[in-house]
């Protein structure tokens, strides 16, 4: 079952938000994101523009917000219409739009571009959500050039334009009780998916039955699915073997073997929100020695990870964190060779760890995946520093990092992919594994609401036997 809807009084409270950054005169359009077409009479699933559904909580395609520096609302959507609706399913329509989601007046969606230009006349400055709708910058044009054919009937066109995402992207940064409370659900279902998918793996293999990639991400949909959730909230990844060390591989038809370790990196999206785990198994349901030594280490950068997360630390401490137990494990392990990268502190500064890990290790989460939101502190962007990449030899501009603040919702992914290369041990080649949980960061430090799925090597194991 789904959640229940939030209440309209969320979403209006969001707009007031919003308007008052807007300006004297301002003036914002979001609209949601268009219908694509997957083939012939067959489009895509429908999923909103999360701009849009922040500050409407509408799921109906076909619709935009104009939003005034006054708090007034008007929603363009999909007009009443009883044909199209026995085949499309049931429109809210303009009427029963102002009761149903607390705006100010709503109107036909056909009508869009005939009303625009009045609703921009006598504004100073249009806010709009840059480069993310293709064709509304130039439709703006034409709406303005309408406005700008009424200045000799007194008219004033606005003379500014603004990105809607730099005032958005902040607001939806911080995620309040109603939105937490979504995520730490998602997460739920979707731990018991991977709990689904573990235990599939560990059975059907010690019955002898014939293991693919595919099987695990049927019992994932499955899972998510019958949990309530409306979709996954990105492409599974489910990689046996040498797979999982393609970062971004999906599920296909590989084999899944008794021997391989299997990642799977899957979320559920419940009502808007996503959730976003990975865990690395044995496909089987017991580690061997390389394995377990691996995860340990990988487990380990997670868990300094985790402990540099909280109030009043940086968005990069968790990311430094795990880097220093990683460089030091991948010495201690062999696979990086001390006498010709020296110390853990040079494998760091060189970044001879980038062969086998060479991802961040967090990212925003929220309405999605990669949510939006600046990894920059704002107010100290000016503060710049420059340095050269010893990797690539380019010259990066380092700035600092966000200041992590309560009710920010980051993930904590370390990870580490080993590809046979000279000097690397065979015990450890093909070996791929990362572990991904969701932190809300609190005063103290960080609520992890993933961890329904287990991340420690025992309790896996004893997981897979049951």
């Amino acid at each position: 079952m789904s959640s229940p809807p939030a209440p309209s009084s969320i979403y209006a409270q969001r707009r007031a938000r919003l308007a008052a950054q807007l300006g004297q005169g301002g003036i914002a359009i979001i609209p949601t994101a268009p219908e694509r077409p997957r083939n012939r009479d067959n489009d895509f699933a429908f999923r909103h523009d999360s701009y849009f559904y922040y500050l409407t909580g509408f799921t109906e395609p076909g619709a935009a917000l104009v939003l005034a520096h006054d708090g007034q609302s008007t929603l363009f959507c999909q007009p009443k219409d009883p044909e199209r609706e026995i085949w499309d399913g049931y429109r809210l329509g303009p009427a029963a739009a102002p009761a149903a989601l607390g705006v100010d007046a709503a109107h036909p969606i056909t009508e869009f571009d005939a009303r625009l230009p009045r609703l921009l006349e006598n504004s100073r400055c249009v806010w709009y959500p840059f480069g993310t709708h293709s064709g509304l910058a130039a439709r703006l044009e034409g709406w303005l050039a309408a406005v700008r054919a009424r200045l000799r009937y007194g008219a004033l066109c606005p003379t500014m334009q603004g990105d809607l995402c730099t005032l958005l992207d902040e607001m939806r940064l911080f995620k309040d009780g109603h939105e937490q409370d979504l995520m730490r659900r998602a997460s739920r279902i979707s731990a018991q998916a991977h709990i689904r998918a573990m235990q599939r793996s560990a059975r059907m293999l010690r019955s002898g039955q014939a293991l693919r990639e595919y099987h695990l991400e049927a019992e994932l949909l499955h899972a998510l699915r019958d949990a309530g959730v409306q979709s996954t909230a990105y492409t599974c990844i489910v990689a046996a073997g040498a797979n999982a060390c393609v970062l971004h591989y999906r599920a296909d038809a590989a084999p899944v073997r008794n021997g391989d370790l299997v990642l799977i990196d899957a979320g559920g999206e419940l009502d808007g929100y996503a959730s976003d785990i990975t865990r690395t198994f044995p496909a089987n349901g017991r580690f061997t020695g390389p394995q377990r030594a691996l995860y340990d280490l990988v487990l380990a950068s997670q868990e300094a990870a985790v402990a540099a997360i909280r109030a009043g630390a940086r968005f990069d401490d968790p990311h430094d964190a795990s880097v220093a137990v990683l460089a030091q494990g991948l010495l201690d392990l062999g696979l990086l060779d001390g006498n010709r990268v020296g110390r853990r502190d040079d494998v760091i500064a060189s970044r001879a760890y980038f062969q086998f890990y060479m991802h961040r290790t967090s990212h925003w989460l929220g309405m999605d995946v990669h949510d939006c939101g600046s990894y920059l502190e704002p107010g100290e962007i000016g503060q710049v520093s420059q340095r050269r990449d010893p990797l690539t030899g380019q010259t990066i501009s380092h700035r600092p990092s966000r200041v992590l603040r309560p009710g920010m919702v980051l993930t904590v992914e370390p990870g580490i992919y080993v590809r046979p290369a000279a000097g690397v041990p065979e015990q450890f080649h093909h070996l791929g594994i990362r572990i991904e949980d969701d932190a809300i960061v609190t005063a103290s430090g960080c609520e992890l609401i993933t961890r329904d799925v287990p991340v420690q090597a025992g309790a896996i194991e004893a997981l897979m036997r049951d």
